[in-house]
C-alpha cells in the first residue's frame, strides 16, 4: 500500500471513531482495537507516559502541563508524550492514536466527554495499558486510579462565599441566583454544581433562576447566557456561580454591558484562579475564585503514573494512600484528592502568591 493511501486509511479510521463517539454509537466488543490495531503493551524497560488534556483554553492548563512533565521526568519517566484535544472528542481520538502508536505504558487522561469514552478505555485496559483519569472521573470504564480535586467542595465553597456576600452587601440572604455550568454531562461540572446547589437549597430566600450547561466550557456562550438571563429578568440577578474562570469572565463581560460589573451589585464566583480573574477580584469586579492548586494535582498525577508503570502488578491501593473510592458505574475507583482553596481580595497574598502560582508583579502590574 502506498504511503498516501495508508495515511488516508488512518484518517478515515480516526474520523469514523470520532463520529461514533460523538453520536453515541455502540458496537461489538473490540471495535476500538480492531480499528486502531491496539496490541498488548510489551515490556521494553522504558517508562512512557501519555498525558492527554481536554483543552488548553484556560490559562491554568499551561501549568498542568509544565508541572506534570517536570515531575514525571524527575520521578524517572523516560518519555512523556503530551497532547491536548481542544475540547473536541475527535481531536482527542487523534491524539490518543498517536500515543498508542508510540507505545505508552500508562495513560493519564482528562476526558473531553467523561460519559462517552468508556468503551475505548476498556479496550485500552485490555491491552495492558493502565489508565488514570485526571481531574474528571471517566464513567463506565475500568479505570485504575482517579486523581482529582474535590469538585463538590469547589461548588460548596462558592456557595458559602455567596452567602457571606449576601449578608455583607444585601443584609439578608434573599435574591436570584444563576449557576453557569460547564460541558453537559461532565462529572466535574455536575459535582461542582451539586455542591453549590446544596447551599442554595439550604437557604430558602434564594431562588435558582437557571442552571445552564455550556458546550466546551465556552466563555462566549456563558456571556450570551448571562445577557439573555439579565434581559429576561430586568437585570434582577444577584449572583452567578460559574464552574470555571473562563465562563466567569464571560459573565462579567455581560454584566459590564449593563454597568453591573461590581461586587457591590452582583456576586460572581469562578473556579481555576486564572490570572485575569484574580485581577478582576482586585478591581472589585469579581467576588471570589476557587484556587484548585494545580501544582499538587499535576505533580501527584505524574509521580503516581511513574510508580504505577514501575509496579504494574500491584494494585494502586497497595502503592498509595487512597483518599476515597469513587463509583463510576463500572467499579469503585481508588481516588487521590488534592486541596482546593477560596481566594478573595483578603487572601490573595496567602494563596496564589504564597504558593508560587503567580508573582506579585504578575497580579498587581497592569
Amino acid at each position: 500500500m502506498r504511503g498516501g493511501d495508508l495515511m488516508k486509511k488512518k484518517i478515515m479510521m480516526v474520523m469514523l471513531v470520532g463520529m461514533m463517539l460523538v453520536m453515541g454509537v455502540s458496537a461489538e466488543a473490540g471495535w476500538f482495537s480492531k480499528l486502531f490495531g491496539i496490541k498488548e503493551n510489551k515490556e521494553d524497560g522504558k517508562i512512557k507516559i501519555g498525558f492527554l488534556l481536554k483543552t488548553m483554553q484556560e490559562a491554568r492548563y499551561q501549568k498542568d502541563k509544565k508541572y506534570f512533565i517536570d515531575a514525571a521526568y524527575e520521578a524517572g519517566a523516560d518519555e512523556v508524550i503530551f497532547g491536548t484535544a481542544n475540547n473536541s472528542e475527535k481531536k482527542q481520538m487523534e491524539e490518543l492514536k498517536k500515543m498508542l502508536d508510540k507505545g505508552i505504558d500508562i495513560l493519564v487522561l482528562q476526558a473531553v466527554n467523561t460519559s462517552n469514552i468508556g468503551d475505548m478505555m476498556k479496550e485500552i485496559h485490555d491491552a495492558k495499558i493502565q489508565v488514570i483519569s485526571y481531574d474528571s472521573v471517566i464513567m463506565n470504564a475500568p479505570i485504575d486510579l482517579h486523581i482529582m480535586q474535590n469538585s463538590w467542595d469547589v461548588g460548596k465553597i462558592q456557595g458559602e462565599a455567596m452567602i457571606e456576600w449576601f449578608y455583607a452587601v444585601k443584609g439578608e440572604v434573599k435574591g436570584n441566583v444563576v449557576v453557569i455550568k460547564g460541558q453537559p454531562g461532565d462529572t466535574n461540572a455536575n459535582m461542582m454544581t451539586y455542591g453549590a446547589a446544596l447551599i442554595i437549597r439550604q437557604n430558602h430566600g434564594l431562588y435558582l433562576v437557571a442552571e445552564v450547561s455550556h458546550e466546551n466550557w465556552s466563555p462566549e456562550a456563558a456571556e450570551k447566557t448571562a445577557e439573555k438571563l439579565l434581559l429576561e429578568n430586568n437585570n434582577n440577578i444577584d449572583a452567578f456561580i460559574c464552574n470555571n474562570s473562563g465562563m466567569a469572565r464571560g459573565v462579567m463581560k455581560a454584566l459590564k454591558k449593563q454597568n453591573l460589573n461590581s461586587i457591590r451589585k452582583v456576586f460572581v464566583a469562578g473556579s481555576d484562579a486564572d490570572l485575569e480573574n484574580i485581577k478582576s477580584i482586585i478591581k472589585g469586579e469579581q467576588a471570589m475564585e476557587v484556587f484548585k492548586k494545580i501544582k499538587p494535582l499535576a505533580e501527584t498525577a505524574a509521580k503516581v503514573a511513574v510508580k504505577m508503570a514501575k509496579y504494574k502488578k500491584l494494585d494502586p491501593r497497595e502503592l498509595f494512600e487512597i483518599t476515597k473510592e469513587t463509583p463510576n458505574n463500572y467499579k469503585n475507583v481508588p481516588t487521590i484528592v488534592t486541596d482546593v482553596v477560596k481566594v478573595t481580595i483578603d487572601n490573595i497574598e496567602d494563596t496564589v502568591i504564597k504558593d508560587g502560582y503567580y508573582t506579585r508583579e504578575e497580579i498587581y502590574n497592569n
